[in-house]
C-alpha cells in the first residue's frame, strides 16, 4: 500500500500551526473547504496519508507536517451542499519554513500544484516534492 501526500492551506489568523499542534493526538477536523476540486482531494485521502500544513496569505509558507487520522466524512460546518472534511494530527514543524517564494525558485518544485495554482486550498503533492520540501525545511522525509 502506497502513502499519498497532500498540502492543506489555512489562514494562520483563523487556524494556525500552533493551534493544530495544541490539539495533540486528538487532532482536528479539516473543515470549511468549499471548492469542489479541493473537496474531492479530501475524499481521496486515506488514513495514514501525510500532508504539509501551509500558512496562506500572511506567511505563505509550509510550516509543518500532519497525518490524516480519519478519512472523509460529512462536514458539519456546511449549511448546504455535499461537503466533506478529514481529521488531521500535527506531526512535526519544519525547522525552516518553506515559503512560496522558495518553492517557486526551486526547479525541482516547478510542477508542484502550489507553485502553479496558489489558490487551491487542498492539493496533492508527489513523493518527490514531499522529499524535496522536507529537505528544504530541514526534516528527514519519513516514508
Amino acid at each position: 500500500m502506497s502513502r499519498a501526500y497532500w498540502l492543506l492551506k489555512s489562514e494562520p489568523d483563523t487556524w494556525s500551526w500552533e493551534q493544530q499542534v495544541a490539539r495533540g493526538v486528538q487532532g482536528e477536523a479539516w473543515s470549511g473547504v468549499r471548492n469542489f476540486q479541493a473537496r474531492n482531494f479530501l475524499r481521496a485521502m486515506k488514513k495514514g496519508d501525510r500532508g504539509f500544513f501551509y500558512h496562506s496569505n500572511i506567511q505563505r509558507a509550509i510550516v509543518g507536517t500532519v497525518e490524516i487520522v480519519r478519512e472523509a466524512y460529512p462536514d458539519h460546518t456546511a449549511e448546504a451542499g455535499d461537503w466533506s472534511m478529514v481529521d488531521v494530527v500535527a506531526l512535526e514543524a519544519l525547522k525552516t519554513p518553506v515559503t512560496l517564494v522558495m518553492a517557486k525558485a526551486d526547479p525541482a518544485l516547478s510542477k508542484m500544484v502550489l507553485v502553479n495554482n496558489t489558490r487551491l486550498s487542498v492539493q496533492p503533492v508527489t513523493a518527490d516534492e514531499w522529499r524535496r520540501v522536507c529537505a528544504l525545511g530541514g526534516l528527514k522525509a519519513r516514508a
